[in-house]
């Protein structure tokens, strides 16, 4: 069993922060700040505990469907959040006990009720959890932007992420007497959001590669957009006790993908995308007794990644043979063809036997995260012949993945340069 202290001393650090500078040295509204804001502190200063077992197995997974009732989300041009989160969160459960047949699932709600957010860590808490599992879709005021992100819990390291926080967070404005429940934290000032710089998350490390696992998933199958790991403060995650996610699966927002959050198809795919994660995730647990324990941020890694060109081809220096050479691109279009064989939201080590298997590995940052690939061909079907043989090596959620000048780019874009 492992205890994390939560104590008094910590909050010296808070001081130091740029959020608390720029909220709190102003001398005309220090006082009212900090007179809101002191209520909310004291709380979580109170001696306390937090007891998290690291989890050596899955046999139960609460899974959350956000919102619902008279709580309906995000709204696309015909869609209500609340719905398409059920959809998915049933296909989810579903996957689970057809496939895993020895664990428990159990929902936060099954029907389109209301369901308040602290009752929902309480719910994972109480069945002794050992995954938590939240489903939810994003909105932007900018109809361009799609694709899914993960998160985990953790100070936000950017405004999208707490703009992503604020917006799941505002759901305790509908519950009653949310002030006294949730000790004066108002989910649209960002002075409240301090308090997370004293939570330190027992279970990080697992959550972060069931995550990571569930982005990779989301990716391979349809080359569909995703945005990395990422980490926030939402009220829904920072109380329970077990590993937990929260799954943003698409943007509301945008038309074509609203449609394709409302199909069918997009809501099996994206069912069937976290199963096949969670199995990863299981069998990692099940193998090694842990996960992966040595952690980056992820927000860090994607920022790092995201200056200059959005994707770099270093070369893993760990795994058996590196790879010197720069991949040389197909005459006329720029384009190199790779197969993408792992994803990790830290950089692997030396002998991971997901590597190990193959002489020639090498290594990209994209959205948040460690990519590792195999082959760099000059066409479509050459990247075949080396998807079929990492297949043939017992990676059979290998894909392939194109990258233009040393960045990865989608599909549709490769597409377009080969028709002109």
């Amino acid at each position: 069993m492992k205890t994390v202290f939560l104590r008094v001393p910590k909050l010296l650090k808070i001081i130091e922060t740029a959020t608390f500078l720029r909220y709190f040295n102003n001398p005309v509204s220090r006082i009212s700040r900090l007179s809101r804001l002191l209520p909310f502190l004291l709380a979580f200063m109170l001696p306390a505990t937090l007891t998290a077992q690291r989890r050596n197995s899955v046999q139960t997974v609460v899974i959350d469907a956000g919102h619902g009732g008279h709580d309906p989300g995000a709204s696309g041009l015909q869609a209500k959040e609340k719905n398409i989160n059920l959809a998915i969160a049933l296909k989810l459960g579903n996957l689970i006990r057809h496939n895993m047949k020895d664990v428990h699932v159990i929902y936060t709600r099954d029907k389109d009720y209301f369901v308040e957010l602290y009752r929902r860590a309480e719910i994972a808490n109480k069945n002794k959890a050992d995954l938590f599992i939240c489903i939810h879709c994003n909105a932007n005021n900018n109809h361009t932007v799609r694709g899914a992100e993960t998160y985990v819990m953790g100070l936000h390291k950017s405004q999208a992420n707490l703009n992503i926080a604020k917006l799941e967070n505002a759901s305790i404005l509908l519950e009653s007497d949310y002030q006294s429940t949730y000790n004066g934290f108002d989910p649209n000032a960002d002075e409240s959001y301090i308090i997370f710089s004293l939570y330190q998350n027992s279970n990080l490390d697992q959550s972060s590669d069931l995550a990571a696992a569930i982005q990779t998933q989301l990716e391979g199958p349809h080359g569909g957009s995703v945005h990395g790991v990422r980490q926030a403060g939402f009220i829904v995650l920072y109380k329970t006790t077990m590993p937990s996610v929260l799954v943003e699966t698409g943007y509301l927002s945008n038309p074509g993908e609203e449609e394709y959050l409302m199909s069918e198809k997009g809501q099996e795919h994206i069912s069937w995308a976290i199963f096949k994660a969670l199995k990863t995730y299981r069998e990692n647990i099940a193998k090694h007794g842990k996960t992966n324990t040595k952690r980056v941020d992820s927000d860090t890694a994607r920022s790092s990644s995201d200056s200059g060109n959005n994707d770099t081809t270093p070369v893993v220096k760990n795994p058996v043979k590196r790879v010197e050479k720069q991949p040389q691109p197909i005459p006329g279009t720029g384009l190199v063809y790779k197969v993408q064989i792992a994803a990790s939201a830290v950089q692997l080590e030396n002998g991971d036997p997901r590597l190990a298997r193959f002489s020639k590995v090498s290594m990209y940052k994209h959205q948040g995260m460690f990519k590792y690939t195999i082959g760099e061909e000059q066409s479509l079907q050459a990247a075949e012949t080396v998807l079929h043989e990492a297949a043939a090596k017992g990676v059979t959620d290998a894909f392939i993945v194109i990258f233009r000048n040393g960045t990865r780019i989608p599909p549709d874009e490769a597409r377009r340069l080969l028709d002109n």
